[in-house]
């Protein structure tokens, strides 16, 4: 198999694998092909909900044919039993002659014990083909692996000038339909949005996934601390339908205001408060990453955007910026970040920008500290 030829068949499967971002979680989003004499023999990626695993599909597909293939993978295979065997066992009794990842799985259950297992069984084991690209696929995964918390998405819709609302509060809407069908689509790909209780109050929005067809929908989380939400608004009424998690001080609710929102079907996080008065953000995010997920969207607002961005805590922003101008007037899209000196501004390194509908939508990824 020629490089050229690896690299496209390695492509195929982040691209498999991506397809499940926001419906896999805790699990990866891994994506497998099989591929004997340059034909693609089997496929899988990672089901929703975490299982099957990608590689036990692609196998299950190719039957008999995976016996002398070859298997590209995004990700090392597992090594250690869980609800399923591992992949690496199920590789090696399919009788595949080589495996191609993109990573090493930094899990502790895995942590090369796949590829070594692989090896142990006379297969060839090629790692790294692609890592860059793998990594950025697996972001989620890895930075809850790693640091114990999901990756962090914070989403901005503003004016030219940088406002979210009129001094009024008027935001809707500042940008146009193409933006917002956007703003659905990164939430499916993510396990959970994300907002503070001043947005719930003043929007009381649904949270929701709309008009992409049947999806999984992301968790619905909001950090309030004290909890000061309305009980008749819209995510009090779906909070048995759609995962609702409440993120609240530890020490700021009152007991019967809580087991009302249990009783609802919501799922309550409590943690510390930071001086100054905000939910501590790291302790936030570790007790999202404990819970599972790995991938959240933050819709706002802007002390919390403020509070994540001052903690070092966001991995990726993305802004959608509208032709209009609101003027100072009007409402900042990040609150204050008590910065003194330019260079203690948080920095981001541009990834891609393009036109949407009379809209801009610009990414960017956190640049790391040197």
């Amino acid at each position: 198999m020629t490089g050229a030829a690896d690299a496209r068949f390695m492509g195929l499967a982040l691209a498999l694998g991506r397809r499940g971002l926001g419906h896999v979680w805790p699990n990866p989003a891994v994506g497998c092909v099989l591929v004997t004499d340059g034909r693609i023999v089997g496929r899988g990626a990672t089901a929703p909900g975490g299982r099957p695993h990608a590689e036990t599909q692609a196998l299950a597909q190719a039957g008999a044919a995976a016996r002398g293939a070859t298997a590209y993978v995004s990700l090392e295979p597992c090594a250690h039993h869980g609800r399923t065997p591992p992949c690496a066992e199920a590789l090696v009794a399919a009788g595949v002659a080589r495996v191609v990842t993109a990573l090493e799985d930094p899990d502790p259950r895995v942590a090369g014990q796949g590829h070594a297992r692989l090896r142990a069984a006379g297969i060839s084991v090629e790692t790294g083909l692609m890592a860059a690209a793998a990594g950025a696929a697996h972001r989620g995964f890895l930075t809850r692996v790693r640091d114990g918390r999901p990756m962090l998405t914070l989403k901005l819709a503003t004016s030219f000038d940088g406002r979210i609302a009129t001094a009024s509060g008027e935001s809707r809407w500042i940008t146009g339909p193409e933006a917002r069908r956007r703003v659905h689509g990164l939430r499916a790909s993510h396990d959970a949005v994300l907002v503070g209780g001043g947005t719930a109050r003043a929007d009381d929005p649904s949270l929701t996934v709309r008009g992409l067809g049947a999806v999984r929908q992301p968790v619905r989380i909001v950090a309030a601390r004290s909890l000061g939400l309305p009980e008749d608004g819209a995510l009090a009424r779906s909070a048995g339908e759609v995962p609702l998690w409440l993120i609240h001080g530890d020490r700021e609710v009152e007991s019967g205001h809580a087991a009302r929102w249990e009783a609802r079907g919501a799922r309550l996080f409590p943690v510390p408060v930071a001086p100054g008065g905000r939910l501590d953000p790291g302790a936030m995010l570790a007790a999202l990453g404990a819970a599972g997920l790995t991938r959240v969207f933050c819709e706002g607002g802007g002390s919390l955007a403020a509070s994540l961005l001052h903690a070092g805590l966001v991995d990726e922003l993305v802004g959608f910026t509208a032709g209009l101008a609101i003027g100072a007037e009007g409402r900042p899209a990040i609150g204050a970040l008590g910065l003194e000196a330019l260079g203690e501004a948080p920095r981001f390194r541009l990834v891609s920008a393009e036109a949407l509908g009379g809209d801009v939508l610009h990414r960017w990824e956190r640049v790391a500290e040197s």
